[in-house]
């Protein structure tokens, strides 16, 4: 609620410090006096258009700020937090506004800058007010929808269940419409896939391939001088004598002295046999390379060939020669794939009319529930009506289809409030109906009903008794001390029946200030001047006698 209200060179104000505590606060005073700049004040406070006609003449700028006590659990505290201006449990919320001469604006919340949008977001959830001029939620249709469901209470089961089917209907449409994305850019590249996998079948690449084919081009277009090197190295080995049969000669000499020599000569004995072993190993390998060296021109053109191919192909492809064997294995899995994709296509639609049809049946309960909610709710506010002089008005809350596109986690519904103000007339939006003194009482009977399912904690009324008086007046003032038992109420009013409902009093006064001017200023009236002010709005200028009695008979009730 509205706990603290500064007011620093707005109009006629230069200096205003009011102090609000809960229940019904009323303000009065003579016309013109100034009650509408506290209402301006206040709205400026909580992100209205900023005008820079209202800083006071000769004042460089004008400032407003208002401090605010919310629940635990209140959505503004979501707001608070989503704007990086989160607030501890225990602490106030204090809105401020600061308008130039020249008309620049800026806002704060806790005196952390932020945008004017974004006070007027958080103001909205602290703030309605309801008048001729201005006025914020029951008249916004966005939000009737939320406010029937927290009348009627359709359960929070049953949208809660709601909630939950559309999200798995939104998961399964998106989840199809993936799929359906997928296997359209496939089907757009089949032919191009398949065109890939006749070439690389075509060539049939194999890992580790370049390599082998590069050294034996590299040894086939050295051919000659190879033959030449085999050759010599052979014969090196091999002519006039061989060098392993030369070894073992010596082996055999030197093992008839053995005896003779000790143990001297079995290294060296040791270290020939090494060399023939491996002589003759790598004679035998010499004697295979040139066994098997390809002299045929026509062997290097056809591994040329091949690995100019693979190279060729890899660079159409954009990766090595090395990866084309897994391209291969990938581009037949993406055609295989693309065979199935269309029978997963059809299981995920499958699954989607599925969840479709269990969020129909949610939300037709949901709205079933809200068809009952909105009988409850205008039989509820067509009690209010007769005692606020509007017994001839009619009250509709109107459930409607949305059209498909429109559906959403809350449902199939559009949720409307409308009035007719005479008989016979079709109902349309309140505040298209609506007189300005009609409005604020058919705001009055809303919030009366809807008092304990609401979560602004704060209701301001501008003459909502404009036009009544006697019976009516003191049915507005009975209703709006009972509304104030549920949440704060601040009303601007002439009717001294609905001021002496009030359980604080506040007096608007235009009076003369030290520099010649006029400035207006606001206190809170003690029990012997709240006498006095309801007898002047009883009698007039000059307090009578019986209208101090008639104002003491008010007050008592």
């Amino acid at each position: 609620m509205l706990t603290f209200l500064s007011i620093r060179d707005v109009v006629l104000i230069e200096r205003l410090d009011l102090r609000f505590t809960h229940g019904l606060g009323v303000f009065t005073g003579e016309t013109g006096a100034g009650k509408s700049i506290l209402l301006d004040s206040l709205s400026l406070a909580l992100g209205a258009r900023a005008d820079s006609g209202l800083v006071r003449r000769g004042a460089n700028q004008l400032a407003v700020s208002a401090e605010f006590t919310i629940a635990p659990d209140h959505p503004v505290r979501a707001l608070l937090a989503e704007a990086d201006l989160a607030i501890a449990p225990n602490e106030s919320v204090v809105v401020r506004r600061v308008v130039t001469a020249d008309g620049r604006s800026r806002a704060h919340v806790n005196d952390q800058p932020t945008s004017v949008g974004m006070l007027k977001r958080i103001g909205d959830g602290l703030v309605e007010i309801h008048g001729q001029f201005e006025s914020h939620g029951l008249l916004d249709p966005t939000t009737h929808r939320s406010v029937l469901d927290a009348f009627g209470g359709p359960g929070k089961a049953a949208l809660t269940r709601t909630e939950a089917a559309h999200a798995t209907w939104a998961a399964a449409a998106k989840a199809r419409q993936t799929a359906e994305r997928v296997l359209a850019k496939a089907r757009a590249e089949e032919d191009l896939l398949r065109h890939m996998l006749g070439e690389l079948e075509a060539l049939a690449p194999k890992q580790g391939e370049e390599s082998q084919l590069a050294d034996e081009r590299a040894m086939l277009m050295n051919g000659e001088k190879l033959a030449e090197g085999l050759t010599a190295g052979l014969a090196a080995l091999s002519e006039p004598q061989s060098v392993e049969t030369a070894l073992r000669q010596a082996m055999r000499a030197l093992e008839r002295i053995v005896p003779m020599a000790g143990q001297r000569l079995d290294p060296i004995i040791e270290g020939l046999d090494r060399a023939a072993v491996e002589t003759a190993e790598a004679q035998g390998q010499l004697e295979a390379v040139a066994a098997g060296l390809d002299m045929d021109p026509r062997r290097l053109e056809t591994v040329e060939e091949r690995l100019f191919a693979l190279r060729s192909l890899s660079r159409k492809h954009g990766c090595t020669v090395d990866a084309l064997p897994a391209l291969l294995e990938d581009t037949r899995a993406k055609l295989t794939a693309l065979d199935g994709d269309g029978d997963a296509v059809a299981g995920l639609m499958k699954t989607e009319r599925t969840a479709r049809q269990t969020f129909l049946e949610a939300a037709r309960v949901l709205s079933q529930a809200r068809q009952a909610a909105a009988g409850a709710l205008d039989a509820a506010v067509a009690g209010e009506l007769p005692p606020l002089k509007l017994e001839r008005a009619r009250f509709v809350t109107t459930v409607e289809d949305l059209p498909e596109d429109q559906w959403g986690p809350e449902g199939l519904d559009r949720v409307t409030f409308l009035v007719a103000t005479n008989p016979g007339s079709d109902p349309g939006q309140i505040h298209k109906i609506a007189s300005g003194g009609e409005l604020a009482r058919f705001m009055l009977a809303l919030k009366v009903v809807l008092a304990r399912s609401g979560t602004v904690p704060t209701l301001v009324f501008d003459e909502v008794d404009a036009g009544i008086g006697g019976a009516t007046a003191a049915a507005v003032g009975e209703r709006l001390a009972r509304l104030g038992q549920d949440v704060q109420v601040l009303v601007v009013t002439h009717s001294p029946q609905v001021a002496a409902t009030g359980r604080g009093h506040y007096k608007v006064q235009k009076s003369d200030d030290d520099k010649g001017g006029v400035g207006t200023t606001v206190r809170e009236l003690s029990a012997e001047e709240r006498l006095e002010e309801v007898a002047r709005m009883l009698s007039g200028a000059e307090i009578t006698a019986q209208a101090r009695a008639a104002a003491e008979s008010l007050l008592a009730r």
